[in-house]
């Protein structure tokens, strides 16, 4: 039976004039029952035709006051609170007039419309409560029919806004299966207190009766929470084999839209994040406002997050622009999605290639430059030091040098902590980066502000050990960790980027900013958490296995070098690091050279020239640590013979 009333009107909306023809039949019925309430069944106390000549009144007061107000257009099926506070204002308008208007007739003794004020209110009140039955029956019904049977027990923990807003969109979602059996908060004014008639309660109580009520999954459901109680949390679920999920904050809302698909599994950057960074909004948005903005490696992890966090604020335009097609339109088509109405354009080209970054400028004139584009993979540009010189360093200069003399007033690079007492032909690259950029900020009249943002590895980034993991576990195992004592410094992709325009808009120029990455982390922990989180048990359902340190990979990374100190900032997580100066014409020509001996010489040659330009840079586990060796003379002779 009910999949034979569903298929009749599961995809039939009833038109809104029999809606507004229903709504007036109430009308009439409320009237007649107002009367027979009133005079108490005995009409020959009452006037037959004064009964008829009021109601035609009354009824084209209430029926020009649902046209004009609209309270007949909304899809019934789907009455939300603002159809149903139309409703009221239509009947609460027609109830005041038609009382305004009694009351002026007994003044005046008009014979407009004499009614008792008692049969007014009367129907007044039957009309607003058929009329929100009504709706209310067809909405219920609709909900019954269409909703499939609820059949894992959920707790959402959080009796706030985010709570309830979770709990609508659950109760709103026809295809889901989970059944809200209560909330959890840990404000104790709200114990034992009812919202949508499910008991609020504390988490040590909801643990004790978990099993009793054959809860499966617990979804969190709080903006304000801290991480290390999220942590906690995520323990106790997975001890006791709950599933956790997380109902994130309205800004994360995919199209902005509050629905049962956002609530989404708990991540490890959820439980590693650290605690929600406090920005200066204010100096951030002066330094952006009205600018034109260009971010290169628009469409990487990195780029694209600045992107995302630059359209918050008052920008007049963002130039998105990257090499990699299929990242930079999915990208493009994101933001047609979320930001329909964004200032920015998609620029396709190679930051490297000089003819069309010149192109790009005089078409812009861009104001502000983010610079996330880089070789970031330390094995391969291990293997190929040739595009780690041409891509990271060659397209650095390129857009420095073009920043100068097109007057770009700020321009800020990304770096990485690799850069410190570099052990690889990557971390080595972004160092001299930085050294470039940093002398060149030195140079007198500059105009253009060169920053640099040294921060460590990014949770969930493209190709980063996070979604390696993922990968892994869902294949079944092994988890491959290089050693048992690596440690590396994470951050979430947010944060990183929050930090970036926070960064930007601190000093003078020529400042290079290290981030405060919090504790290392050991990478064999994460993956065991990891593999917790995806409710698999470690040695028993999954492996991890130990592969060896990479080349060119270190056991611990540094944000600052041994002879680098830091001094602190108006931010508690930014400090600026205190690192030696160098010549601008000496840096500039050993660079020049070293883009210049791309045509001709080999990796050995090329890296060596890099470990010229810094001297701490020691290869690790790599084929070109028996340069750190090799006496002057024989590098000479290679040249030479090259």
């Amino acid at each position: 039976m009910k999949n034979v009333l569903l298929n009749i009107f599961k995809d039939r909306v009833i038109s809104r004039w029999w809606i507004l023809f229903i709504d007036f039949v109430i009308v009439i019925n409320a009237y007649l029952l107002a009367f027979i309430v009133r005079i108490n069944l005995n009409m020959s106390d009452y006037n037959v035709l004064d009964f008829f000549i009021n109601g035609e009144v009354v009824f084209v007061l209430y029926l020009i006051s649902f046209i004009v107000f609209g309270s007949y257009k909304g899809v019934i099926r789907h009455s939300s609170y603002s159809e149903f506070k139309q409703l009221t204002i239509s009947c609460f308008v027609s109830f005041a007039l038609l009382l305004f208007l009694n009351q002026l007739t007994h003044f005046f003794e008009l014979g407009f419309i004499n009614l008792s004020n008692l049969v007014l209110v009367f129907h007044g009140l039957l009309t607003l409560m058929l009329t929100f039955s009504f709706r209310i029956f067809v909405k219920e019904t609709y909900g019954f029919l269409t909703k499939k049977r609820a059949d894992t027990n959920v707790l959402i923990y959080g009796a706030g806004e985010m709570g309830q807003i979770t709990f609508e969109a659950i109760r709103n979602d026809k295809v889901n299966t989970f059944n809200v059996i209560g909330f959890v908060d840990d404000n104790e004014t709200r114990w034992n207190k009812k919202l949508h008639s499910k008991t609020i309660c504390s988490w040590d109580k909801a643990m004790n009766v978990i099993g009793a009520n054959r809860v499966e999954v617990v979804i969190l459901a709080i903006n304000n929470i801290s991480v290390q109680r999220k942590r906690e949390i995520s323990n106790d679920c997975m001890d006791r084999g709950l599933k956790l999920k997380i109902m994130p904050s309205v800004g994360s809302w995919v199209n902005g839209i509050s629905n049962q698909s956002q609530i989404r599994d708990v991540r490890i950057e959820d439980i590693l994040g650290r605690e929600e960074i406090k920005l200066n909004l204010k100096t951030i948005s002066d330094g952006l406002v009205g600018k034109t903005i260009l971010v290169t490696g628009a469409a990487g992890s990195i780029g694209s997050e600045i992107v995302r966090q630059l359209l918050k604020f008052p920008v007049k335009k963002i130039i998105l622009l990257d090499i990699a097609e299929s990242p930079l339109y999915d990208l493009q088509q994101e933001l047609i999605i979320s930001h329909f109405d964004a200032p920015f354009e998609v620029v396709l080209a190679d930051y490297t290639n000089e003819y069309r970054m010149r192109q790009v400028f005089e078409k812009y004139n861009p104001q502000i430059i983010y610079n996330a584009a880089a070789y970031k993979h330390v094995p391969l540009m291990e293997a190929n030091p040739y595009e780690a010189v041409r891509v990271n360093i060659g397209g650095v200069r390129l857009l420095a040098n073009l920043a100068v003399d097109y007057n770009v007033e700020k321009f800020v690079m990304v770096s990485t902590d690799k850069a410190v007492n570099p052990t690889n032909v990557m971390g080595a690259s972004k160092r001299i980066c930085e050294i470039y950029i940093q002398a060149l900020s030195q140079i007198d009249n500059m105009n253009t502000s060169f920053i640099t943002t040294r921060f460590g590895n990014v949770l969930g980034s493209n190709g980063s050990v996070v979604p390696l993991f993922l990968k892994q576990i869902k294949q079944g195992g092994p988890v491959t960790v290089t050693d048992p004592e690596i440690t590396r410094y994470f951050m979430t992709i947010p944060e990183a980027c929050q930090l970036v325009l926070e960064a930007g808009f601190m000093g003078h120029g020529g400042e290079i900013y290290v981030f405060d990455m919090g504790e290392p982390v050991k990478i064999v922990d994460l993956a065991k958490e990891m593999i917790r989180l995806s409710g698999l048990k470690l040695n028993e359902d999954i492996d991890i296995e130990f592969t060896g340190l990479r080349p060119g990979e270190k056991l611990y990374e540094e944000l600052l070098a041994s002879k680098e100190d830091n001094l602190p900032t108006h931010h508690e997580k930014v400090m600026i690091g205190k690192v030696r100066k160098y010549d601008y014409r000496r840096i500039k020509t050993q660079v020049d050279e070293l883009l210049f001996s791309l045509q001709y010489e080999n990796n050995i040659l090329l890296v060596t020239r890099m470990k010229e330009i810094v001297p701490e840079f020691i290869s690790n586990n790599s084929e070109f640590g028996k340069l750190d060796n090799v006496p002057e003379y024989d590098v000479i002779s290679e040249r030479n013979a090259s």
